[in-house]
């Protein structure tokens, strides 16, 4: 098992790129599957989660060729398979991405209950709502999900809470429906309108995406044409290195990034002291002194966003006063605790709810990552803790960020994988 050994108490300083989106790229790939001839997604992260979700495609009958470390080539074959190996979608809950284009292009799907990282329920149950309204049959059994649909029909759907994924996959199984499906309730993050871009220039009609409300126009079929599509930067993975910056007293730079898509996190660590300022697509992270406490509440996009909770946790651990940040998206999301804990963190979870009392210093020590998200923040204290950290759950981590130890070595970190 890989680990990463971090030599605490560097100043991080420089220029660090940020990589394409991993919840977008992921979402785009599985959306190819409805492509008609083929596409080119660029600015793709080499990271783990890709490459499941390659090997998940190539199951269903498409094929995918690198054309440089980050050009991805997808070329559908005209007759997919309609499920997945059980050990790829065990392992990625992305993979349940499929179920829409499947759903649209072949008229059924056959799919094991998505794994991931477990942070508390995280039930695909949203999304089958949507396919039945649609007019699928839907059965669960035996693990698996089968959803089989001869014909759908444009209707209404109110989520009853903006699931990023059920959107998505709801959007995907409404494009060739016959009528218009409006998605009330939608979840409005930008790889949501991501998602729409790469649709409506296969010859889909949606509108809408980023808002509460999203229109589906049925067409009767998509365009046969090629499509050359940019993904996002990773506003996650940009957040880490934010909060990288702050943890370590640092100065860095930011580049290839959308500042809007931050704004949720700066805004509020502006509030505990640090400086930030933004130029087109570049952000600059100061902090010099120690950090305010602030409290923090995550919430759906545009508000804080859950997949930066952690590390966000793990910097104000050093705060000056007492911090609450309070969950609203997935309820398992403190099982890190405990390992911030082992390294000198004072945190009392309570219900949805943590309690952290800022420390003078954090210590080195064996910890272990629970999930993607808590294995960054354990990197973060790492890198400003006293002595030596390993970090063992390293595939974790691997699965979110492209090239993380190389790209914080070069701001200053003394990190080694073993």
């Amino acid at each position: 098992m890989e680990q990463l050994h971090i030599v605490g108490g560097h100043r991080l300083s420089g220029k660090v790129r940020i990589s394409g989106a991993k919840n977008a790229v992921l979402k785009l790939m599985a959306a190819a599957l409805l492509v008609e001839n083929e596409c080119i997604i660029r600015n793709v992260p080499l990271i783990k989660d890709v490459l499941t979700m390659i090997e998940v495609l190539r199951s269903l009958g498409a094929e995918i060729t690198w054309e440089d470390e980050a050009v991805l080539r997808i070329k559908p074959k005209k007759d997919l398979n309609y499920t997945a190996p059980d050990e790829l979608v065990r392992e990625m809950r992305a993979s349940v991405q499929v179920m829409g284009p499947l759903l649209t292009k072949i008229g059924k799907v056959k799919l094991f209950q998505p794994g991931g990282c477990v942070i508390g329920q995280r039930p695909i149950d949203l999304h089958l709502k949507g396919f039945q309204a649609l007019g699928a049959e839907v059965v669960e059994e035996h693990g698996y999900v089968y959803a089989d649909a001869r014909k759908l029909k444009g209707v209404d759907i109110h989520l009853d809470f903006p699931s990023v994924g059920a959107t998505e996959n709801i959007m995907a199984a409404a494009i060739l429906a016959e009528g218009t499906t409006v998605i009330k309730n939608a979840a409005k993050e930008p790889e949501i309108i991501e998602e729409q871009n790469f649709y409506n220039r296969l010859g889909a009609r949606i509108r809408g995406a980023g808002t509460d409300t999203i229109r589906i126009e049925g067409v009767p079929k998509l365009r046969s044409v090629p499509v050359d599509y940019t993904v996002i930067p990773d506003r996650i993975e940009a957040g880490t290195y934010i909060l990288a910056a702050a943890i370590t007293g640092g100065d860095v730079t930011l580049v290839d990034v959308i500042p809007e898509h931050c704004e949720a996190l700066t805004s509020k660590l502006k509030e505990a002291g640090v400086q930030i300022t933004t130029d087109g697509d570049m952000i600059r992270v100061v902090s010099n002194t120690r950090l305010k406490a602030i409290d923090t509440t995550v919430l759906p996009y545009p508000g804080f966003p859950t997949d930066l909770q952690p590390q966000m946790t793990a910097v104000m651990t050093l705060a000056d006063g007492t911090s609450l940040i309070t969950e609203n998206v997935f309820g398992g999301r403190f099982r890190y605790v405990d390992e911030l804990v082992r390294m000198g963190a004072n945190i009392r979870v309570e219900g949805r709810s943590a309690i952290i009392k800022g420390v003078n210093r954090l210590t080195g020590a064996v910890v272990l990552a629970p999930d993607l998200r808590a294995g960054a923040a354990l990197v973060l204290a790492g890198l400003v803790a006293e002595g030596n950290t390993v970090i063992e759950g390293v595939h974790y981590i691997d699965r979110g960020y492209e090239r993380l130890e190389e790209k914080l070595t070069a701001l200053g970190a003394e990190i080694t994988r073993i």
